[in-house]
């Protein structure tokens, strides 16, 4: 297999056109969406479980489930495709949890899992057109190249002399 068109490692064709390709505005504003949003679980979530509306009087360990949220902050931030690809799925977790809060509970807790259910429509919806807009880039970049290659190989001019 020739390397150079495979991708299955970092040096492929497809990982080259992602990483050299600089972020359209557009795709700098759904980093800025998704971003905001996982910043807003986190605080949603802390403010929900700790003061607005614990399971428990004083606070509930429940507050640990922003933890995961953590971990991509830094992958968003350096437009990791990898990182919105597994957020977008990791986001489903919580879509259930506030789905099913806000159809069991009542009250300040059936309104703050409506808006995380929100913050996660958000999120995956900035994930996925971030990852759309990134790809679409990329390919664009490749088809640029292939026909820049095309031309100079049916141009006598653009070849180098012996």
């Amino acid at each position: 297999m020739n390397p150079s068109t495979s991708t299955d490692y970092e040096g492929s064709a497809d990982h080259l056109a992602l990483t050299s390709t600089p972020p359209s505005a557009a795709a700098r504003r759904t980093r800025f969406i998704a971003v905001a949003s996982v910043l807003g679980l986190i605080v949603l979530g802390l403010a929900w479980e700790l003061w607005l509306a614990p399971l428990r009087e004083g606070g509930s360990w429940w507050a640990l489930k922003v933890l995961p949220l953590l971990l991509p902050l830094p992958g968003l931030l350096r437009l990791r495709m990898y990182t919105y690809r597994w957020v977008s799925l990791l986001v489903w977790l919580y879509v259930l949890e506030g789905v099913m809060r806000a159809t069991t509970e009542t009250g300040w807790s059936q309104a703050l899992a409506t808006l995380q259910v929100l913050l996660c429509v958000t999120l995956f919806t900035a994930c996925a057109m971030h990852i759309k807009l990134r790809l679409q880039a990329a390919k664009a970049l490749r088809e640029a190249a292939a026909a820049k290659d095309a031309a100079a190989d049916t141009d006598p001019s653009a070849r180098a002399a012996p």
